[in-house]
């Protein structure tokens, strides 16, 4: 265990049991759903993962301290703060929060970089980045920590707001396999299929641990994506969710809004068109994955 994190007790003595956790992020709380939701969604993650029998560790850096598994005060706290707050942290943003002693909300590549750290194995989230919609050279870390950081990432596929076959083309290029979860394609976050096939369709959590085992007897240093379709009765359909899109998405390029902007901006415009339902599917993916998480991580400590 890397001795700069600071581990939870129980999450401490899971990992040193060899028992199944599940790593869970913290940018959903302070950037990704406005209060009481993000704290409620935060918790019925937790709580789906502990149903399962595993143990949950939302990940997150407070006063400069990166701490793997936040209490339920903790989480409230981060809450509280608001986004002016709380920096959003990947790769580059660790060392400032760490150094200048701020608090920090993990993303999805942050996340990955310090559950490997903690030696935490599985990590579910809702949707990764990807790249943007008409810009192309805008590509999301995230998919460059898949292609370094040996994590396994349960989603429910890269954010629909994005353009999910040039993301499919970055993992691919990044050496990332994308597993469809009881499916033999991506998900498209709000929606249950993009119709662009994935490499493999994986329909236990068995057969994940096993590609995850042969990944690490390969001595292969990439993630392992598994894209989990969206519960059936919270989905949008296809059709709907991509109008909302395109049109959230034309206003953004009308107001100049680029870069890191563009999603916050995307995904509380298509909240608007959708009359909440985006947020629906979006939670109920969540929990969806924080569950399939909790059992591939089990799988994983009994291959």
């Amino acid at each position: 265990m890397n001795t700069s994190l600071l581990l939870s007790d129980e999450v401490s003595a899971a990992i040193l049991a060899g028992s199944p956790v599940v790593a869970l992020e913290s940018t959903l709380i302070t950037h990704g759903f406005p209060y009481p939701a993000n704290v409620e969604t935060a918790l019925a993650m937790e709580a789906a993962i502990r149903e399962e029998g595993a143990i949950p560790a939302t990940i997150a850096v407070i006063g400069g301290q990166v701490k793997v598994g936040l209490s339920q005060d903790e989480i409230e706290m981060l809450a509280g703060l608001g986004q002016d707050s709380v920096r959003k942290c990947s790769r580059r943003d660790l060392p400032i929060v760490v150094g200048l002693r701020q608090h920090g909300a993990t993303t999805v590549a942050g996340t990955m970089i310090v559950a490997h750290m903690a030696g935490i194995k599985v990590f579910a989230t809702g949707g990764i980045g990807g790249v943007h919609r008409g810009h192309p050279e805008d590509i999301s870390a995230d998919l460059i920590e898949l292609g370094r950081t040996p994590i396994t990432v349960v989603c429910a596929g890269a954010k629909s707001i994005l353009d999910l076959p040039l993301t499919l083309e970055v993992l691919e290029t990044q050496g990332v396999p994308v597993l469809g979860y009881e499916s033999d394609t991506l998900p498209a976050f709000y929606s249950r299929s993009s119709g662009l096939p994935v490499d493999q369709r994986v329909d236990t959590p068995q057969q994940v641990a096993a590609i995850v085992a042969a990944r690490d007897q390969l001595g292969l240093a990439h993630g392992t994506l598994v894209a989990v379709p969206v519960p059936e009765a919270d989905a949008l359909p296809v059709e709907e969710a991509e109008a909302a899109i395109a049109e959230a998405t034309r206003q953004a390029d009308a107001a100049g809004i680029h870069g890191k902007a563009v999603t916050p901006f995307v995904l509380a415009k298509v909240l608007e068109l959708t009359g909440g339902r985006s947020q629906t599917a979006n939670i109920a993916a969540l929990v969806n994955n924080a569950r399939i998480g909790a059992r591939i991580a089990k799988a994983m400590g009994q291959a």
